[in-house]
């Protein structure tokens, strides 16, 4: 996995984990403030390892991090629409 990769993935593992907390606000309250958040993939030590790595460059001295495990996303449909119908009028 290169750079970019990594970035994009983590990037929109992120993204996902900020809309799960706004779903979920009590693992939020779980989270101590000012910790430093890491998503880990079940099935996927390489990007672990790029994660926990990049973790521990970036973490300020005495902070926590936390690590979340996830099994990965769930597939997204292309579009949300429910039945469109065209209508001529």
């Amino acid at each position: 996995m290169n750079e970019r990769e990594f970035a994009e993935r983590n990037i929109r593992l992120s993204f996902e984990f900020s809309k799960y907390i706004l779903d979920h606000p009590e693992l939020e309250e779980q989270i101590p403030e000012g910790a430093e958040v890491v998503i880990l993939l079940e099935n996927d030590p390489e990007f672990n390892k790029e994660a926990m790595q990049l973790a521990e460059k970036s973490r300020e001295e005495g902070q926590q991090v936390i690590f979340i495990r996830t099994k990965g996303l769930a597939h997204v449909p292309a579009s949300r629409l429910i039945n469109p119908e065209i209508v001529t009028v």
